[in-house]
């Protein structure tokens, strides 16, 4: 059964539609104020204890410091999503499960780069603190896709090892369905394809959207 993460929770308003539809998990992104979708510790702090408890709290930061790490922890995050960065003497010190994120340009550019990006996912498989490895579009929150079946054979050892395989990267309501019957990830997660039109804050009826035409189709060949 496909999970479904709704990532930059920003507003209240936001928090409402999730409290109501019910995805498996709420990502908010923190410490990266070049994003429209960054909100203060403060404010995460003040939004988890509006969210439904059986929703799972991701916190979404870029190349986390420890004292950033400690908040995170602090706040009640029950997990924590890490683009770009992410350095053993780091890792190590983190205690809430990880959510590794990965880009995926367009294309690996030669053999000796996709050996090295699989060496790396590798790595990611067997480290104990990982909980699941997320596979983003090349230019993270961009609202593109990137090519499925190039992940069809790195998915499936992930799978095999216990962790989770979150699809995210361009996903929306009208694209979602077909990523699932395609790939048949753990986890989908979106962001950018559930929001308004003005991208300021979740729309709702594309979240109900979304997250319904996951549901039927999993009704569908589950019953």
């Amino acid at each position: 059964m496909t999970e479904i993460k709704i990532c930059g929770i920003k507003y209240d308003e936001d928090i409402g539609i999730i409290n109501e539809l019910k995805p498996d998990y709420a990502g908010m992104v923190l410490f990266f104020e070049k994003s429209k979708r960054n909100i203060a510790i403060d404010r995460a702090a003040e939004m988890i204890k509006k969210l439904d408890k059986n929703i799972q709290k991701t916190a979404v930061v870029v190349s986390p410091d420890i004292n950033q790490i400690k908040a995170i922890t602090d706040v009640g995050f029950d997990y924590i999503q890490i683009h770009k960065d992410m350095p053993d003497d780091i890792l190590e010190k983190i205690t809430i499960p990880v959510i590794r994120a990965v880009n995926m340009p367009d294309e690996i550019n030669g053999a000796e780069t996709e050996s090295n990006f699989n060496d790396e996912i590798e790595k990611l498989i067997k480290n104990d603190k990982i909980y699941g490895i997320l596979f983003d579009a090349g230019v993270p929150g961009s609202g593109k896709t990137f090519r499925w079946h190039r992940i069809n054979d790195i998915k499936e050892k992930i799978k095999y090892s216990g962790k989770k395989f979150f699809l995210a990267g361009g996903l929306n309501p009208d694209n979602v369905k077909e990523a699932v019957l395609q790939v048949n990830p753990d986890v989908v997660d979106v962001s950018s394809g559930v929001e308004k039109d003005t991208g300021a804050g979740k729309d709702r009826e594309k979240t109900e959207k979304f997250i319904k035409n996951i549901r039927k189709e999993q009704e569908k060949n589950y019953g």
